[in-house]
């Protein structure tokens, strides 16, 4: 008999200890599932087919005699018993890791994979240096870096369903501990497909009533507040016709002549020197925004993730990249 009317196939747990009943890989399989939170993603990330994954989950749920998940829709959130086993399946992996760690230490190597969460489009020669020189050093700790907005990183990480990230951050959160990795300075472009392409007489009344391409987070109070804040102060009321939180994107946008963006001035560099792009006012750029090293303090580390996340601040103390 099922214990949850409204999720079939959820039924009560048998008497055995649940380090009897429960299969780890069925705990990874959801530990992605809820750090996506789409059954899709995590089958794209588990390299699996959908039915997989949705099979493995209630295969858990049937495990432990709880429902996981709730469904809203085409979205789902973690019921309170998801958010404990996801908790707990991040310390079953911290101890896997350790093991790990302490048999390969034996052999003098460190060995593990990184999640490391990013905002795109990060321009900084120090920090490609740093990868180049840690996969030199430590061949045997794998990568995967997944590109997110920082309200996305900032949630993840509060949720501690990753243990670091690189992201835009301007405000303090609870256990969240932060390092400036460097700054972006951002500026107004318009692409060679725009009127205002080549013209040197023009002022900030010129870009008032022009269209505009955003950054989705780019909003008043949000982490790209600054950039929200001139428009506001300076009047830039054009119609905003296209947006993204992937910053490439928003440069593929102005390349196609959408409107005019504010960029990194790192990012556009090349096309700049190409002919491509044009450099709109303000003379001296918009503002400044720090690209921040974010961790968890309360998140426990493996000894290739305490390794990474060292060595990737000491880059960033060495290099003082920041406003």
């Amino acid at each position: 008999m099922s214990d949850d009317p409204g999720r079939p196939g959820v039924s009560h747990a048998s008497k055995r200890p649940l380090s009897e009943r429960v299969d780890w890989n069925l705990l990874r399989t959801f530990q992605v599932i809820a750090q996506e939170l789409s059954i899709s993603r995590a089958a794209v990330r588990l390299h699996l087919s959908q039915p997989a994954v949705s099979q493995a989950l209630k295969r858990l749920e049937e495990q432990l005699g709880v429902p996981l998940i709730e469904r809203h829709g085409p979205r789902f959130v973690l019921t309170r018993a998801g958010m404990e086993t996801l908790r707990i399946a991040g310390d079953v992996q911290g101890q896997f890791g350790q093991l790990d760690a302490a048999i390969e230490q034996s052999r003098g190597q460190v060995v593990g994979q990184i999640r490391l969460l990013s905002v795109s489009g990060i321009q900084y020669a120090p920090y490609d240096r740093f990868l180049a020189d840690l996969h030199r050093d430590y061949p045997g700790i794998g990568l995967e870096i997944v590109v997110q907005s920082s309200d996305e990183i900032l949630s993840a990480l509060g949720q501690r369903t990753a243990a670091f990230g690189l992201a835009v951050n301007r405000r303090s959160y609870p256990g969240l501990q932060q390092q400036c990795l460097y700054s972006e300075r951002y500026q107004f472009y318009c692409s060679d497909q725009h009127p205002l392409f080549g013209r040197i007489d023009l002022t900030l009344e010129d870009l008032r009533a022009q269209p505009l391409i955003v950054f989705t987070g780019d909003t008043l109070g949000g982490t790209l507040s600054p950039l929200a804040e001139f428009r506001d102060r300076e009047r830039l009321s054009g119609k905003i016709v296209a947006s993204s939180a992937n910053t490439q994107e928003v440069l593929r946008l102005v390349l196609a002549g959408f409107g005019i963006g504010c960029l990194p001035v790192q990012l556009c560099e090349a096309e700049l020197e190409a002919g491509r792009l044009w450099r709109l006012p303000p003379e001296g750029g918009v503002c400044s925004l720090d690209v921040n090293i974010l961790w968890n303090a309360e998140q426990r580390l493996s000894q290739a993730e305490a390794l990474f996340l060292q060595r990737l601040r000491d880059i960033a103390l060495i290099n003082d990249g920041c406003a």
